[in-house]
């Protein structure tokens, strides 16, 4: 049997371009570092060049036993309000450009004055310097399952990675441990220190928090190389091509569910998506708010986070301008949220719906109402 970090050497020595590989977890402490230090080992033992670009031991005993002896590429030092931080030196991982390397908490946050916003964002970079690389991260970081986790733990959690970072990946590895294993490895003090445990078993640590991030990180991995497999080996017997299409308005919180759905779906159906705001004459810049135009900003960065095609439409209705678009940008679905009807509107609202409906059905183009 394969080695864990057998298939991975294989895919290094098949391309000099950079390879991918993430861990996933469903929560801190699983294990995910551990896991990439002893594959660096393996690595190191069959002759690659591999090093230590970043990794955050969080004091646990095991991981940083793991570490010693590993080859690492010093950190940067950095004096930020009064304080020192360490930060990873993407300079220097790209001037000696070892094999792979290993680059831990892949949402992090880098400190301002970094080069790039996001640790995510130097991963991409050096990739394309043709360097592999191994990281993780933990499923409540992805960026489309965000309102999902929230719901979930009603935390929002606000360092997150875009889902085409994971859709790059070579690789994509679950690592999963029981809910009993897990909260027993808390209160030995082998995640957090016997002092934090109380407010971790208070908050994502309870036992049902638990069992619903581990189903979302299972089918997170399950999704992937699902979608991995079928782009290898069926990309070319596709007869209908799916493009969906996420219909939103200038509202805060429901286009952000509706685009982070669709980016589900389309994810699922391995197709593209564009999400589309029409402008009707009362959604014009000179009608709206400053709040909603602000949101309408944050949701077409959400979309483009998330791989989507952003359309602006002008149309008389909402109902026109989603049947023009459709009309002219090949779309198989389209996804709309639940329609506020006031009773005194009722009749004509079903009116303009069952129009849409039919119009749509003609063009053999399906309808999603998203709660």
């Amino acid at each position: 049997m394969e080695s864990r970090a057998q298939y991975f050497l294989d895919l290094i020595r098949r391309s000099h371009r950079g390879k991918f590989k993430i861990y996933i977890g469903m929560i801190a402490g699983v294990g995910k570092s551990y896991r990439m230090l002893q594959e660096l080992h393996e690595l190191i033992d069959n002759g690659i060049d591999a090093r230590i670009g970043y990794i955050e031991t969080h004091g646990r005993e095991g991981t940083s036993k793991m570490a010693q002896g590993l080859p690492e590429i010093p950190r940067r030092h950095i004096f930020y309000r009064g304080k020192e931080l360490e930060e990873m030196d993407l300079d220097a991982i790209l001037r000696e450009h070892p094999e792979v390397v290993l680059v831990d908490e892949l949402a992090h946050s880098n400190v301002d004055g970094s080069k790039n916003e996001k640790r995510w964002q130097d991963v991409l970079e050096i990739l394309e310097a043709g360097i592999n690389v191994i990281s993780a991260v933990n499923i409540q970081h992805i960026e489309s399952l965000n309102q999902q986790i929230e719901s979930i733990t009603g935390i929002d959690v606000v360092e997150r990675v875009p889902d085409r970072v994971l859709a790059i990946a070579d690789e994509v590895v679950n690592i999963d441990l029981t809910a009993d294993e897990l909260i027993t490895r808390l209160k030995q003090g082998k995640i957090y220190s016997l002092e934090k445990v109380g407010i971790a078993l208070n908050n994502f640590f309870k036992t049902e928090h638990i069992l619903q991030l581990r189903e979302l990180a299972l089918k997170e991995v399950a999704l992937r190389v699902e979608k991995k497999v079928e782009l290898e080996i069926n990309q070319n017997t596709r007869v209908r091509h799916e493009r969906f299409l996420a219909c939103i308005s200038s509202g805060e919180k429901s286009p952000r569910r509706i685009i982070r759905k669709v980016s589900r779906l389309a994810t699922r159906y391995n197709a593209p998506f564009s999400v589309l705001y029409v402008r009707t004459p009362n959604e014009q810049n000179d009608n709206i708010s400053l709040a909603a135009q602000r949101h309408l900003i944050n949701n077409f960065e959400l979309a483009t986070q998330l791989g989507a095609d952003v359309i602006q439409h002008d149309a008389r209705t909402l109902i026109e301008g989603i049947i023009e678009v459709c009309n002219t940008s090949q779309i198989s679905t389209v996804c709309i949220g639940k329609p506020k009807i006031k009773l005194s509107n009722i009749i004509i609202a079903s009116f303009r719906y069952r129009h849409l409906f039919n119009t749509l059905s003609k063009s053999n183009i399906d309808l999603i109402i998203l709660s």
